[in-house]
Parts: structure tokens; sequence; C-alpha cells
């Protein structure tokens, strides 16, 4: 269970919050796609909060589609390993385009999609800079990293003013609703996810999505900087009880994680090396694990030799603390100052260590 399957639980999240109409109506999907032929289409879809897939037979290159109670939503087609993604909503929405060529695909009767495809086109210029940037990190030396990131770093300023922008002028879009709901699973701060919710339409806010995404920044509002840290007791690998109150008076980083999880894997090391650097000047991590089964736990903690307080309810994604929390994406962490407030989140790597540079010399 690695990125695909994390990927997976967000998308899913993010899918069952994003209804926009109280009662859901039928979808008819049409398809008529060049070289089809006879082939199998899987249609890739949520209900009632269950992701599914249905399977329909073309014929002469058209397949059809539908389905009762639909909510607006990221569905795919799937023929011969090569999936489509695209926002589909109640009514008749046709496809269009020839089979092994994704960028001739064209979707008709979603008005979702022609947000989605107008946001792409409106921020294209950024994200054609982004991509040769990225593409040549990992082979670039450390002195060009540093470039690349404050490259990087001016053009997702840019991208920022232009997504408030795009949702300041479609303010009762659905698409804009999932934009900011998807900042509330990826670990986006309060303050940030409500200066873009501010900007929607109320009418937007009323739909049962906006009404998902206020109680959603409610949850998200625990972590907010400033805010007291809300206490909580999960048993330690030995299964005895541990109240976080009881590190008060230190700097402590609560830290979610997994045994399966990669990116918290690779981060572990930086963790480990902050802990040993600062541990003697009154900080300390503390951390909170999602996993379900409690030989990974403490195999993970062993091979990645993590000499802090371990804790865990063995319950995976539905884990009290970071459920209280909202925590949908891991690695994710909060750092707790002595009074019991929070003064930092997300902070890893480099940030990390000048954070705990800045407080404690």
């Amino acid at each position: 269970m690695k990125k695909k399957n994390l990927y997976n639980v967000i998308l899913l999240s993010v899918l069952c919050s994003l209804s926009i109409i109280a009662h859901a109506q039928n979808i008819e999907l049409s398809g008529q796609m060049k070289g089809l032929g006879s082939a199998t289409v899987k249609i890739g879809y949520s209900k009632d909060g269950v992701f599914k897939t249905d399977s329909v037979k073309a014929s002469n290159d058209i397949f059809t589609w539908k389905a009762d109670s639909f909510d607006p939503q990221i569905m795919s087609i799937t023929v011969n390993r090569s999936s489509y993604s695209f926002f589909a909503q109640p009514g008749h929405i046709k496809l269009t385009g020839v089979k092994d060529s994704m960028q001739t695909y064209k979707i008709t009767g979603s008005q979702i999609q022609e947000d989605a495809v107008a946001f792409s086109e409106y921020i294209k210029d950024i994200t054609d800079q982004e991509a040769p940037l990225r593409s040549g990190y990992k082979q670039a030396s450390a002195e060009e990293k540093v470039t690349i990131d404050k490259k990087l770093n001016d053009l997702e300023t840019q991208k920022e003013i232009k997504v408030k922008q795009f949702i300041s002028d479609h303010s009762k879009s659905y698409y804009c609703i999932y934009m900011i709901t998807r900042r509330t699973m990826g670990g986006s701060g309060y303050d940030e996810v409500k200066a873009l919710y501010n900007l929607l339409d109320e009418s937007a806010k009323q739909t049962d999505a906006g009404k998902k995404l206020t109680e959603k920044l409610q949850v998200l509002k625990k972590s907010r900087i400033g805010t007291p840290m809300t206490n909580f007791t999960q048993p330690d690998t030995s299964g005895n009880p541990v109240e976080f109150s009881s590190f008060k008076g230190k700097y402590v980083l609560v830290d979610f994680w997994a045994s399966w999880c990669g990116p918290c894997r690779a981060e572990n090391p930086n963790v480990l090396k902050a802990y040993n650097a600062y541990k003697d000047k009154g900080f300390t991590v503390v951390g909170i694990s999602l996993d379900n089964k409690a030989a990974n736990w403490k195999k993970a903690i062993k091979d990645d030799k993590m000499p802090w307080t371990q804790l865990s309810d063995l319950k995976g994604w539905k884990n009290e603390v970071s459920a209280d929390f909202g925590i949908l994406s891991i690695p994710s962490n909060l750092l707790i100052d002595p009074s019991g407030k929070i003064v930092a989140r997300n902070i890893r790597g480099a940030m990390l260590e000048n954070t705990l540079k800045r407080l404690l010399n």
C-alpha cells in the first residue's frame, strides 16, 4: 500500500465530498470514438461514497452508459488500460475523439468540465514554464537546484494570484468548490483556504458541497496557527496510554506518518536529525501513526531508528487524532510551543531545521 493507494484515499474523499444538488439526477454518457470498434469500455464513478466500475460494450465506435442518482464528480473511462478522467454532472454528456489519442477527446454537456478546461488554459502560461524546471530538477547540481527552487516559488506565487482571480470570476462554479475542497486535504492552512472560500458566491456556499466545505473548514480551524493544541490520549508501542498534555513546556513536533507511506519514511531522517540537534534544548517529537498493523508500525520505528514517543490506535486512516484534525494526507505535522499553542504546520526538511534554529538557538 504505497502512493497509489494514498492517492485513491484522498481522491475518494474528494469525490465523496462534492455533491452540489439536494437530490441526485440521472446521467447519460454517450461516446463516439474513432477506432473504438466493439471494445469494452470501463466506467469508473462514485455512488453513495463507494467507488464503482461498470462495463459497457461498444458497437461501431459508439457506446452508451446510464446511471441514476448521479452526483457531480470526477469519473473515468478506461479502454485497453488507457484511462481518461473528466468532470461529470447529471444530464446528457457526450465524449468524442480518436480512441488512442486523448488530446482529441472532447466533452460536451458538463459545465464543470468546461470550467476545468478553462482554468487549465488560464494558468497554462505558468504550467508550461514549470514543466521543464521540474523535469530537470533531479539531475541538477545543488547550486542549480537553489535557482530552480526560486523560480518554482515565483511561479507558484503567480499561480496563486491567478487561482484567486479565477475563483472570484467563477464564484458560483462547482469546479471552484472542488479546487478549494482539495486544498483542505492537501496540507493547506486554515487562513489560506478560508481566503479562497470567502471568494465563493453565497449560493455556492449553500449547496451540499459548499456546506461540506464549510464543515471541513471548521475542522481545519483546529490546526490554525496560534490555536491551543487539543489534548488527546493514545497508546504507545507497549499499549500504555500517553496524554499529549504531559509534553507541555517543550516544543513538540506532532508528526503524522505511517510505515507504508514512502514520503513519510523518506522524511524520517530529517526529523531524526532535528531531534538529535535540539532534544537537549527543549524539543521533542510525538509520532502519530496511521498504521493498522502493530508489527509493521514497530518494525518501521526500529528500521528508521526513531527514539521519540510513538503513538497509535492502529485504526489506519480512522485514527482518532488525525481525524480530529482532518489529516487526509501524510506526511503532515504540527509544531506546538511550550505553552501548548500551534506555531507551525507541515514544516519538513530544511524548513523544520531553520524553524527550530530560530526558536531554540
